[in-house]
């Protein structure tokens, strides 16, 4: 592909990358920022969404050679000077690569259940409204096999751009999906043969202890409040056992434990 040079900050073909941070408390309309090569790589090649466009930086573009292989024949690759890039972005981009991603349809809940395989393993999240703690939970999930994530109307959007980019592109990779209410989704579960653990620092067995025979579902909620008293009351419970005096740790480092422990643990 022949890239196509941008000397204009303000050229139309580049709008979408205007003014990134104002536009990441906006919206961007069905489009989301992937951001570094190794998310563009993920954009390009894990199948789950469209790339609409890349911008880079041109003295990073030999670099992208073989990422860019992958991308379709017909995707406008553009490039910029330092400071035609940072002018566009609004702030300086160090990492010099962006790429507009199409968010498409979002996966319906129940659908993405009907399609995970025997002993699938899902994270269920209500609450989770922190970008930080949002991009380490897929990138935890990612690497711990998790087949999916679900996220009740509270969480916040795992496409957002600083959520993407903590998760390393785990977030274009995991299949994800949003359910609006959270008794009947747990009674979906329940219809669909999952055994459910809700992760809390008052959970009545030690996660060490906690064993797993088939479908899982593990709940993850807001630091501070946890999961709601109506829900735990529901399922069973785990801890992670802390030293005394010591509360809980941050949501996504008991995440990191708990999908470690249960991933190890399917046979």
């Amino acid at each position: 592909m022949d890239p196509l040079r941008i000397d204009d900050p303000r050229d139309p073909r580049v709008a979408a990358y205007l003014d990134i941070r104002e536009r990441d408390l906006a919206g961007r309309q069905g489009r989301f920022v992937a951001e570094g090569k190794v998310v563009l790589d993920l954009l390009l090649t894990a199948g789950r969404f469209t790339a609409e466009s890349v911008l880079v930086l041109e003295n990073r573009l030999d670099g992208l050679e073989d990422v860019l292989r992958n991308a379709p024949d017909d995707l406008p690759v553009y490039v910029a000077t330092g400071d035609v890039m940072d002018a566009i972005a609004g702030f300086h981009m160090h990492r010099g690569i962006l790429a507009i991603g199409l968010k498409g349809a979002p996966l319906l809940a129940e659908s993405l259940l009907n399609a995970l395989p025997d002993r699938g393993l899902v994270v269920v999240l209500v609450g989770i409204a922190n970008h930080d703690n949002m991009g380490s939970i897929f990138r935890n999930a990612a690497a711990f096999g998790a087949d999916a994530v679900l996220m009740d109307a509270t969480c916040c959007d795992p496409l957002y751009r600083k959520a993407i980019r903590v998760s390393v592109g785990a977030a274009l990779k995991v299949p994800f999906a949003s359910f609006a209410d959270t008794p009947r989704f747990k009674a979906l579960l329940d219809q669909q043969g999952f055994d459910q653990v809700a992760l809390s620092p008052r959970g009545l067995t030690d996660i060490r202890d906690a064993r797993r025979t088939g479908r899982l579902a593990l709940y993850l909620g807001t630091e501070g409040e946890g999961l709601p008293d109506s829900l735990l009351a529901r399922m069973r419970t785990v801890r992670i056992t802390m030293s005394e005096g010591f509360d809980s740790l941050n949501v996504a480092a008991a995440s990191a434990i708990a999908l470690h422990h249960f991933s190890t643990s399917r046979a």
